[in-house]
């Protein structure tokens, strides 16, 4: 695994008829003339923001607009959150690239792997009401299940899993675009898929991002509480903390509800996009089935690290991390933290699913933001200015 694919923290994308784990040389082709969108007007009006805040919003939008412009990104979408709450919602490019249709402000998209997070959630709450031990390994839950090459449930932990330390191989590195657009799989499939191919590493010697571990980590959730992980998730977390625009999809649902900027994926890389707009996401599940908005994501993040998600000795718990890559990024227990140009961190996650990209995070200080774009960038600079946007958006 590249170190730039470490960085990413994604559901990934795929390539040709074998799906891409590394990043490929061939730079994003530019998607001619777009329409750049406008600041959204915000909760608070212009003359009321403090000037740090205005410049901190104008440079938000620059961003935005580089990413069209320059990167070829067909639309990129912000929500950013100030430490009072106030929010403004940004938009740049197009849509739609057949119609022209303006980006709809906070659209859904799908958030891909910022599920995990909420899959993270589900666990540690379990733990916290003594339903399920980090500490206890895989078959004290699903006894006999997961047994393989060098791989055995009885030498790994819940923790590992959350973390990525299992040592399991990601079953999306042998999944193809077109299969994974147009077929239902159930979690068990997921699993023997990944199950047919050896560790990478053994338990806890070593990070390794691998979506199985949280297919895993979404059979404890049904296993323990005897209920669909989608209804958990919706239950214990979306409804709870008020989430509106954010869902787990229904079995064979492949549309997007709300409305939305369409998703577009290159396969190869150096081709063409493709609308990948409607697509089945069960290969995500647990892993990164969920659409949301980036309002509703920002949401998310601020009440899990102001505490209304967690008890504070489960919070301490995902806020435990061990080096993930390049860069600085750090990986806990579904959760991730990133050094500010300001100084400092945030906390997220981050999600990529063919058609869309998403970043963004929370600070200790409590501003909030998160972008998407609708393609997932094929080059390392595109990547690099989708967090840093997130950065500008955070420190101005």
């Amino acid at each position: 695994m590249s170190a730039r694919t470490r960085q990413s923290l994604r559901f990934p994308a795929r390539q040709g008829g074998r799906r891409r784990r590394a990043w490929p040389a061939a730079a994003a082709v530019a998607i001619g003339v777009m329409t750049l969108g406008v600041l959204a007007p915000p909760a608070a009006s212009d003359s009321a923001a403090p000037p740090a805040a205005a410049a901190r919003q104008d440079a938000v939008q620059r961003a935005l607009n580089t990413l069209v412009r320059d990167d070829g990104m067909p639309a990129a979408l912000a929500s950013v959150q100030d430490r009072n709450g106030r929010a403004r919602t940004y938009t740049a490019g197009v849509g739609d690239l057949t119609t022209g249709a303006k980006v709809p402000r906070d659209g859904q998209v799908r958030i891909g792997s910022n599920t995990k997070t909420f899959t993270a959630v589900l666990v540690l709450q379990l733990v916290a009401e003594r339903r399920v031990s980090l500490d206890a390994f895989v078959d004290t839950y699903l006894p006999g299940l997961v047994r393989g090459k060098g791989i055995d449930g009885g030498r790994i932990t819940v923790r590992q899993l959350l973390q990525h330390t299992s040592g399991l191989p990601d079953y999306g590195m042998h999944l193809d675009d077109d299969e994974i657009r147009n077929r239902y799989f159930e979690p068990r499939e997921l699993l023997d898929l990944a199950l047919e191919h050896p560790a990478t590493a053994a338990p806890g010697k070593k990070w390794g991002y691998s979506n199985t571990n949280y297919v895993l980590a979404g059979l404890i959730v049904q296993k323990v509480t005897g209920r669909p992980l989608a209804e958990e998730m919706d239950r214990r977390i979306i409804k709870r903390i008020g989430l509106r625009h954010t869902y787990f999809p229904a079995p064979g649902e492949m549309t997007i509800r709300g409305p939305h900027p369409r998703g577009y994926h290159r396969s190869p890389a150096d081709g063409p996009l493709r609308d990948f707009t409607e697509m089945d996401p069960s290969a995500g599940w647990a892993a990164g089935q969920l659409i949301s908005t980036n309002s509703d994501l920002n949401r998310f993040f601020t009440a899990l690290l102001a505490g209304r998600l967690l008890p504070s000795a489960q919070l301490a718990e995902m806020r435990t991390t061990v080096p993930a890559g390049t860069s600085g990024l750090r990986y806990g227990l579904g959760l991730t933290s990133r050094p500010l140009s300001c100084g400092g961190v945030y906390w997220g996650h981050g999600g990529d699913i063919a058609g869309y990209e998403t970043r963004g995070g929370v600070t200790e200080g409590g501003r909030a933001a998160n972008v998407a774009v609708t393609s997932i960038p094929t080059d390392e600079a595109a990547a690099r200015h989708v967090n840093d946007a997130v950065d500008r958006a955070l420190c101005g």
